[in-house]
């Protein structure tokens, strides 16, 4: 990937992550906010761009990481100090250990054998949104055909309850529920491809 399209690609993400509730309790308040969302923006294009996981629209305005990952996935100690990093330039460390927990919780509601594809990110531009619209059928339509490809149930989590009702438009069955420490609902949900039940 060319650098002037990286770097598009993490404008856009930072963009989006300053919509979504959880990214916007990682981020510490104060100082240059923007910075820090661009950090955590850098972090998760280039993470998805060395894992194969990034999914960009046709047109560039949406934007998803799909994860093919397992429980066992992520060696702490191999990601120690890209996640000191992100301490330091992001999230701060009074917000570090309440991340850490409820990244506990929700890793919990996933499968705990097995391989499984994770929807870490989906963002779609304001001009382009709406469940109907082009951009969000087409990376639909891309989800499931890693899920059916890999034979793989795909999983993803929201507080935003449209972007719940949205997953479950398209396909996606909600099995989870959680009253999240923010006071939000944190919707759980996950689709079985019809390639798992062949």
């Amino acid at each position: 990937m060319d650098t002037e399209y990286r770097q598009e690609i993490i404008e856009k993400v930072t963009t989006l992550l300053k919509e979504i509730p959880s990214s916007m309790d990682v981020v510490k308040k104060g100082g240059n906010r923007h910075q820090r969302f661009k950090t955590l923006a850098t972090h998760m294009v280039d993470k998805a761009i060395e894992k194969d996981a990034l999914i960009v629209s046709e047109n560039g305005k949406g934007i998803a990481i799909l994860f093919k990952t397992n429980r066992k996935d992520g060696n702490f100690w191999k990601e120690i100090w890209t996640q000191l990093g992100l301490v330091i330039k992001v999230t701060g460390i009074s917000n570090a250990l309440e991340i850490l927990k409820t990244q506990n919780y929700i890793k919990e509601q996933r499968p705990k054998e097995g391989d499984y594809l994770y929807c870490w990110f989906w963002g779609i531009l304001a001009d382009s949104r709406g469940a109907d619209t082009q951009v969000g059928k087409e990376m639909k339509d891309e989800f499931y055909r890693r899920a059916r490809e890999y034979k793989l149930p795909l999983y993803a989590e929201t507080r935003m309850r449209k972007n719940a009702l949205v997953y479950q438009r398209f396909g996606f069955e909600l099995f989870h529920e959680w009253n999240h420490p923010s006071g939000d609902t944190m919707y759980f949900l996950r689709y079985i491809p019809d390639t798992m039940k062949e």
